[in-house]
């Protein structure tokens, strides 16, 4: 199974700030495709600084010095904020930080870059044809899952011990999954959107990728508005339930593998796995319509001045919210409502949830840039599981559970809105025991 360190970042406590950040700067130049800009003048000063502190025997903050990446979305203060497009590029620069990035500033960060991603974060696949599309660290000729692709691959590629990216179907999960790391998509209140290319006000989120919960958590603490305070959980006596409905449907064998042994481990350690039927699953796809909707109306003008510059692909999506009467909006909330009370009343009885984060391993990247077909189907599998727990607005993380020299397998352990720091504790110690 996976083995790493229980916080990859406590393991850098000894090591010179300035060393690490010239090591990762030095790598993330060879990375081709993964960041869109570098800081390598801030995250210097900022390693320096953390090393002149540690000599002073100042206490330093848990990031202080750290290279930590930022998703292309993100507004930092005189740059304009170009979410993998070139739409954009004549806009107005940002007039001050995103608070997350203000955040991460405060703590002492080094920032070492924004990262690439689908265009406007619209696919789960990690494709973009403007910039590239970074190679899964795992075998560089499949897709490193999207929307936020540089963002893993600049984690799981060694430039970065940790980055922030965004998940408004999957899109810090999916990545995570694909590329053998930890994601943690929080309760969206929890952490402020405000500063970010939008893709839906309704379902996006911010969130961080790691190696470990525990570096999501210490990630969690710095751009959440309140920290969490998870408490150890023992397995023994956990009721986990995996729905039979939808999500562990058209796996391939790896992950079929994968999340079956997982299961069993958790079983042999005292969980109490349950199957439960949840066919209002099926539901999902035509309640969560809300990202083409509100797409759309953000893109609008856009779209009409310069939909050649476009991502074909990411047209067809943000089209298909066109033409939709105002009172679909308040049809789809409704509908959302009613669909959340169900699934809450399901998962009453339970601890979590547990599925796997995507039932396919990663695809190779030329089949799907050759076929809109195979695209349209990778990104629909892809997105399905993790875009549950969106529209449910509940809190998830994405742990390996893959055997060693294997490609990639993640497993979901999710839960409903502002139950996060029990989550946090239920996936330290899933992950405890599938480090063993």
């Amino acid at each position: 199974m996976i083995k790493q360190s229980h916080s990859h970042i406590r393991l850098l406590d000894g090591q010179r700030r300035s060393e690490l950040v010239e090591s990762s700067l030095s790598l993330a130049q060879t990375r081709q495709s993964v960041f869109t800009k570098l800081y390598p003048l801030e995250a210097m000063a900022a390693a320096t600084a953390a090393d002149t502190a540690r000599q002073r025997g100042s206490p330093l903050p848990a990031l202080a010095g750290l290279p930590i990446s930022i998703k292309d979305l993100f507004d930092t203060a005189g740059e304009v904020t170009l979410a993998g497009s070139v739409v954009l590029n004549d806009l107005a620069p940002a007039q001050r930080d995103a608070p997350v990035v203000a955040r991460l500033r405060a703590t002492g960060a080094a920032l070492l870059g924004k990262t690439n991603m689908t265009e406007f974060a619209f696919s789960g696949v990690g494709i973009n044809p403007h910039y590239g599309t970074p190679g899964n660290p795992a075998d560089s000729t499949r897709i490193p899952g999207g929307s936020s692709s540089g963002a893993a691959v600049s984690v799981a590629g060694g430039s970065c011990v940790a980055a922030i990216g965004s998940d408004t179907g999957g899109s810090v999960r999916i990545p995570a999954a694909l590329c053998g790391l930890v994601g943690f998509k929080p309760t969206m209140r929890r952490v402020p959107v405000a500063g970010i290319v939008p893709l839906s006000p309704s379902l996006d989120t911010l969130g961080p990728i790691a190696h470990t919960v525990e570096d999501c958590l210490v990630i969690d603490s710095v751009i959440a508005d309140t920290p969490l305070q998870p408490k150890r959980i023992h397995l023994v006596g956990l009721r986990l339930a995996v729905p039979l409905d939808v999500v562990v449907e058209d796996m391939d064998s790896q992950v079929v593998q994968a999340f079956s042994l997982a299961l069993s481990r958790l079983s042999a350690a005292g969980v109490e796995v349950i199957e439960v039927s949840m066919p209002m699953l099926r539901e999902a796809p035509q309640i969560n319509r809300f990202s083409p909707i509100e797409a759309y109306e953000w893109h609008r003008s856009l779209l009409a001045a310069r939909e050649n510059t476009y991502d074909h692909r990411v047209v067809h999506r943000i089209r298909q919210g066109a033409n939709q009467a105002p009172a679909v909006m308040d049809e789809l909330r409704a509908a959302r409502v009613d669909w959340t009370r169900r699934v809450s009343t399901v998962l009453a009885d339970v601890d979590a949830l547990l599925m796997p984060t995507v039932p396919i391993v990663a695809p190779h990247i030329a089949p799907l840039i050759a076929s809109d077909t195979a695209f349209f189907e990778a990104n629909r599998l892809l997105l399905r599981n993790p875009s549950l727990i969106n529209l449910l607005d509940g809190c998830a993380t994405s742990l390996p559970c893959h055997q060693s020299g294997d490609l990639p397998v993640d497993l979901t352990v999710a839960g409903l809105a502002m139950t996060d720091a029990r989550l946090i504790g239920i996936a330290q110690a899933i992950e405890d025991l599938l480090r063993l």
